[in-house]
């Protein structure tokens, strides 16, 4: 028998025992009248007046021997220590306790107020009962869990026992409540869009694919939070819209890319790619204050200050810097030619666009920022309106921080015989083999031929908190998808 089976047998035995004494392992209902924050808050009055209250929690830490007990109580509010003593309780209550608690299991307590001989605040207690009676142990506190992939495996334990892990899913919280408060204080109507759709759109990426029974048809989990149908609601009169929303992407894992994660899009009428720069400067600026306090990063090997002047990139001018050729002329050979004399290692087979694109990505690279990247060519970027200077490029920008790119914006196309042009040219890639080129939306260019009004559309997921977080994106997930054991 395993140390394990060991432990879980023993603590089986101990549930019997508590029956035995008359009492339930996992009752349904507590006496808890105090929460431990509450608790710690107003322990001077409470100590004072000498009132009973009753605390509940897990059984965190235990120690002391004979006639003593130390205990530290966690209800996910605080932490608390309580004291068990021979003296102040019912005999066979205190033996009780001794016989059968361990740590790792939910218990209250119940007694007053008082300060041990050292000052610390305690609870004395003259009255406990088993709430939930754990079969497993907890890891130890101080050895904690080590193993990676455990420790996503078996996250619930990783968040009980690390207190810096819990809090960055409290921030992770914030992060999302700040960006929502920041839309609907402007004005944004919050929206929910279809997640199975008959026609993945939105953005260039490889779809989930599932089998919808009723209607016997294929469908595809989105790839955008509602990108096209948010465009729809422009259409249908509503000026500002939003959504944060579940998306998902067949494609490769990596310390900054998962399959399934949040993002959010916003569409706001009469605005533009200027206007949407500083939106998007104020809206960095705003989760950075609410959620950190503070705008300076340390983000890998970059230092971002949020607070200072951002940059302004041009895409085709830093390519033509670092590789000497202009993505607005040239061939494809000499796109593919320039990609492989630089060396940089691919894993498709390469047109214009991805050859491009991978010059750019190797570029980025050495960018801190935080900057705006400008300029990309058209054939990059299927859903935005064209530069009025310059034709062959387009109004969209990227939010460039250590590195990468957390963001991007655009002035949309709202022009539906180019839209329909510029899908027709997309789904000629994907004919010849680009898988993550996009699809033809008939529905959504029969939509636009209503009338679009002129808007800016931003989108930005996630990634940004576990760049702010300076962590792999999945361990900023509660609960990242693992093959099974």
């Amino acid at each position: 028998m395993s140390t394990g089976d060991e432990i879980r047998a023993e603590r089986i035995r101990k549930i019997e025992a508590l029956k035995a004494a008359g009492y339930d392992a996992y009752p349904a209902r507590t006496a808890r009248d105090t929460t431990i924050a509450e608790f710690q808050d107003t322990f001077d009055v409470r100590e004072s007046s000498g009132d009973t209250m009753t605390l509940a929690g897990r059984v965190m830490t235990r120690r002391g021997q004979g006639g003593i007990v130390f205990c530290d109580l966690y209800d996910g509010t605080g932490r608390a220590q309580i004291v068990l003593q021979l003296s102040e309780m019912q005999p066979d209550l205190f033996a009780l306790y001794g016989d059968t608690v361990d740590t790792g299991d939910f218990i209250e307590a119940t007694g007053t107020a008082f300060k041990t001989q050292r000052g610390a605040q305690s609870l004395k207690v003259t009255d406990w009962k088993m709430l939930s009676k754990s079969l497993s142990a907890i890891p130890s506190e101080w050895f904690g869990i080590k193993d990676e992939e455990t420790i996503l495996r078996e996250r619930y334990l990783d968040i009980l026992m690390n207190q810096d892990v819990r809090d960055v899913f409290v921030r992770r919280a914030k992060f999302w409540h700040a960006i929502r408060t920041f839309l609907l204080e402007r004005g944004f109507l919050e929206v929910e869009t279809p997640i199975l759709e008959s026609s993945p759109g939105g953005a260039d990426a490889r779809p989930f694919i599932t089998h919808h029974n009723a209607l016997d048809m294929d469908v595809y989990l989105r790839i955008s939070a509602g990108e096209l149908w948010q465009k729809r609601l422009l259409v249908a009169g509503y000026p500002k819209v939003f959504e944060i929303g579940r998306i998902f992407r067949n494609e490769g894992q990596s310390r900054e890319h998962l399959q399934d994660y949040t993002q959010l899009e916003t569409y706001e009428a009469y605005s533009d790619m200027q206007e949407g720069m500083r939106f998007t400067r104020d809206l960095f600026r705003y989760i950075a204050d609410q959620v950190y306090g503070r705008e300076l990063f340390t983000i890998g090997t970059h230092e971002v200050d949020l607070s200072r002047e951002w940059d302004v990139i041009d895409f085709c001018a830093a390519i033509q810097d670092r590789f000497g050729i202009d993505p607005l002329t040239c061939s494809e050979s000499e796109a593919i030619a320039a990609v492989e004399a630089a060396k940089i290692p691919v894993g498709e087979e390469l047109n214009l666009a991805r050859a491009v694109d991978h010059l750019w990505k190797s570029v980025r690279k050495t960018v801190t920022g935080p900057a705006f990247l400008t300029r990309v060519p058209v054939y990059l970027e299927p859903l935005a309106k064209r530069a009025e200077d310059d034709d062959r490029v387009v109004e969209r920008i990227q939010v460039l921080i250590a590195g990468s790119e957390l963001a991007k914006g655009f002035s949309e196309l709202n022009d539906p015989l180019d839209q329909r042009s510029r899908f027709e040219e997309q789904q000629r890639m994907r004919e010849a083999g680009d898988d993550e080129a996009q699809r033809l939306d008939e529905e959504y260019v029969r939509a636009m031929e209503y009338g679009m009004p002129p808007a800016f559309g931003f989108g930005m997921s996630e990634r940004v908190f576990a760049f702010f977080e300076n962590r792999p994106i999945h361990t900023t997930q509660i609960f990242p998808l693992l093959r099974p054991r």
